[in-house]
């Protein structure tokens, strides 16, 4: 085989090991939490804040910032809602019955058109210590100041 041969196949191998690796990138940092982890007060840099409480209710402020919903109409004037764990991996309806997982949807009731995914993140899966981004695609990550960590009951306000 002739050199260019073999750079058209080191060329080819390397692009799908790009796109691969790409893909598992969420899954690799996915972590799973169950739902007494998530109920309380998460905050992002840019200024977002959600308070998630066990009966599968959050309110908010900040929204207007966050890039998973500029499809929403009034994202500025949202503020409450309800939020559910997905039941699998695959694309799944949000149940209101599952105690667990590494995302979430969120749908408000200001806006019933307007519902955003949010993912729990880890370092390499390690569910010690989450945080979470609001986004279509966890493969495209978070925007800067998009990620929100949970805020420490100790911590002052």
């Amino acid at each position: 085989m002739d050199m260019r041969g073999w750079r058209a196949i080191v060329l080819s191998v390397t692009g799908m090991v790009l796109t691969t690796s790409c893909g598992y990138a969420a899954a690799i940092h996915a972590a799973e939490i169950p739902q007494e982890r998530l109920t309380g007060t998460w905050s992002s840099p840019a200024g977002t804040s959600l308070t998630f409480s066990g009966d599968h209710t959050f309110s908010g402020t900040g929204f207007d910032v966050v890039e998973a919903m500029t499809g929403c109409a009034r994202r500025g004037t949202l503020s409450n809602g309800r939020w559910a764990f997905y039941a699998g991996d695959g694309p799944m309806d949000p149940d209101e019955t599952v105690t667990r997982g590494h995302h979430l949807r969120l749908s408000f009731d200001g806006d019933p058109a307007c519902g955003v995914q949010v993912y729990l993140y880890g370092d390499f899966g390690d569910p010690t210590d989450p945080s979470m981004c609001p986004t279509r695609d966890p493969d495209d990550g978070c925007p800067p100041g998009g990620y929100l960590t949970r805020e420490r009951a100790d911590s002052p306000s």
